[in-house]
């Protein structure tokens, strides 16, 4: 013979009635404070390096046309550092030359024909530069 029970009853029972809200009183929620020194706390992520630096320590300032359209871009490779460092000097070199680019697998583009002007910004911030290709 089955018994019959309350809904109130077989919720209890289920546990609907042990959420946190039910558990704490209206006046001490109020001045609930959370607290995250026993969890996970998440660490500052290292900055991944993307780019490969030249033996003679020089960066590379090369005009390029193929695959591109026929239009022209300057590649700048040879930098080491992080993704912000490389797009931030990017973006000094897009408003120095009035034009634009990105950074691509470590490597900047910049739009247009553009050498004298970007290699004048790259040797001001201390860099060696060489022209390389046509």
């Amino acid at each position: 013979m089955s018994k019959k029970i309350s809904l109130a009853d077989w919720q209890t029972q289920l546990g609907a009635n042990n959420s946190p809200e039910a558990l704490v009183p209206a006046s001490a929620a109020d001045n609930l404070v959370y607290s995250t020194a026993s969890g996970r706390i998440n660490s500052k992520t290292e900055q991944k390096i993307v780019g490969t630096a030249y033996a003679d320590g020089a960066l590379r300032v090369r005009r390029e046309t193929k695959g591109r359209g026929g239009k022209t871009v300057l590649t700048i490779s040879g930098l080491t550092g992080s993704n912000e460092q490389l797009n931030a000097l990017c973006s000094e070199l897009k408003k120095k030359c009035a034009c634009g680019g990105a950074v691509k697998d470590g490597v900047i583009e910049i739009q247009g024909d553009k050498r004298e002007q970007v290699t004048a910004v790259l040797q001001q911030k201390g860099y060696q530069v060489k022209q390389a290709g046509g």
